[in-house]
């Protein structure tokens, strides 16, 4: 066993992916301290120390299953990556020399607050794969408590305060067995565990909350492992004669997938995160902004929007919130385009008069024209808004219908829902390019239905979301 994993080639593709996997949801748009969404921490692989964790409906372990065919005398490299919290409390400098703790220091670039900071930590292992089968192997490790200090300089020159980082100590183990199954091929089963191990136990003089297990909590652990011969099988697109050994395999609050460049099978990423085989950061992307729930341009503009005495609250919350502000205020503008879309593929659509037009654009792609609109108007099938009719209860419906709303539970529009019951006229029947059919309707008794009209803002139901009315 060594523990050289670090210079390891393969790992380098997938890290951009394994760091925004470690480093998601870490702080948050608007990214103070004080807003309401950073104040519960930590959502993603929280390990939390056994005497904690299943009283609360959290986790102290994760477990990764996953096929590999290593060939000859192949060697697994292992990296076991997670934030190590860390408390930080702010002190402000006194007259006699000492220092009291406060709730804000005011400097001239930024606030700062107490936070949570997360220090990364690694575990690096490597073994030949002949060393896992049997009992496995098992290897402990620890990270210890300790205190640090940071002086604070005003304006002046002169210290205004300090920072103070307490870490609690965190202990833990990687479990790793390795299980050859029957067959015509040379598969192994390897399964890989880690766990917080932390003696820890909740008290009244320690803290009974999740506040208090934090410090002694894994965060955003997630593995890397690698074959230096050999290949891993895709646990989402498994060859057929594998799948049933896939199926059995068992992960938990893990999703191992296929990492690093596209084409080859010797990396697997291990995320509390869902995502594909071959994951891979979008070239467009500027930098790191830890919120993957929105999108990128908007985080963009909107930081860069944020008042000055924000912007100094977002920089005095953490080193990375910081880097994230001079971002947004330094974007130049080729940049924050780039960020508005970009084509990831294309395929050749084929119509009825065989493959559309091929058009050459001037980034190299091609983007595909077809030689005539799916709606021709000199077509003999024309669809025609205004006139066009469909069969609702074996009777014709179209443009001046009476017809009422019954939306399905398909939809997830809850406005719609609302409407369930009410009457409604047909403004117009509409066709999509995947051949739907959907009605453009106004509410009876809408006081703003002639703006509609004339806006053409129309609600849309689909024929089997309508029922004549009685009357009719």
């Amino acid at each position: 066993m060594t523990t050289a994993a670090t210079a390891d080639p393969r790992f380098a593709a997938a890290r951009q992916v394994a760091d925004a996997v470690l480093l998601e949801g870490y702080v948050l748009y608007p990214y103070r301290a004080s807003a309401a969404k950073n104040r519960l921490r930590w959502q993603f692989g929280v390990l939390v120390p056994p005497a904690w964790g299943p009283a609360h409906g959290e986790h102290a372990f994760q477990r990764t299953e996953v096929l590999m065919e290593p060939k000859g005398d192949a060697a697994l490299a292992l990296q076991l990556r997670f934030l190590h919290p860390r408390r930080r409390t702010v002190q402000q400098a006194l007259d006699d020399g000492g220092f009291a703790a406060v709730d804000e220091l005011h400097l001239p670039d930024r606030v700062l607050v107490p936070w949570d900071e997360g220090a990364e930590e690694h575990v690096e292992l490597s073994f030949k794969v002949c060393e896992l089968t049997g009992e496995g192997v098992t290897v402990p490790f620890v990270r210890p408590a300790r205190v640090d200090t940071e002086d604070v300089l005003g304006a002046d020159g002169r210290t205004a305060g300090r920072l103070v980082r307490r870490t609690e100590q965190v202990e833990g183990a990687v479990r790793l067995r390795a299980v050859e199954l029957e067959g015509a091929y040379r598969v192994f089963r390897l399964t890989a565990v880690v766990e917080n191990t932390s003696p820890w136990t909740p008290s009244a003089e320690a803290g009974a909350d999740r506040e208090a297990a934090l410090p002694r909590s894994l965060v955003a652990a997630h593995l890397l492992l690698g074959l230096d011969s050999g290949s891993f099988l895709s646990m989402t697109d498994p060859p057929e004669w594998a799948r049933e050994a896939v199926a059995a395999c068992e992960n938990l609050h893990t999703w191992p997938v296929l990492a690093g460049e596209a084409g080859r099978a010797d990396v697997v990423l291990s995320s509390p995160i869902i995502l594909e085989d071959h994951p891979a950061i979008a070239p467009e992307s500027a930098g790191a902004m830890y919120d993957a729930t929105e999108i990128d341009e908007i985080l963009a503009l909107r930081t860069a929007a944020l008042t000055d005495h924000e912007k100094r609250e977002a920089r005095g919350t953490d080193a990375r919130a910081a880097a994230v502000v001079d971002l947004a205020d330094t974007l130049p503008p080729e940049v924050l385009e780039r960020l508005h879309g970009a084509v990831r593929s294309l395929r050749e659509a084929t119509g009825p008069d065989g493959p559309e037009q091929i058009t050459e654009i001037p980034d190299g792609e091609a983007l595909f024209r077809p030689d005539t609109p799916w709606w021709d108007p000199a077509g003999s099938g024309t669809a025609d808004p205004a006139r066009d009719r469909i069969t609702v209860e074996g009777a014709p419906v179209g443009p001046g219908s009476r017809v009422v709303l019954r939306p399905g539970p398909r939809r997830t529009d809850a406005q719609d829902l609302f409407l369930h019951g009410r009457t409604a006229v047909v403004e117009a029947v509409l066709h999509d390019v995947d051949g739907g059919v959907h009605l453009a309707v106004t509410v009876e008794d809408d006081p703003g239905a002639d703006i509609r009209r004339e806006q053409g803002r129309f609600l849309y139901f689909q024929p089997d979301e309508v029922t004549l009315p009685e009357d009719a």
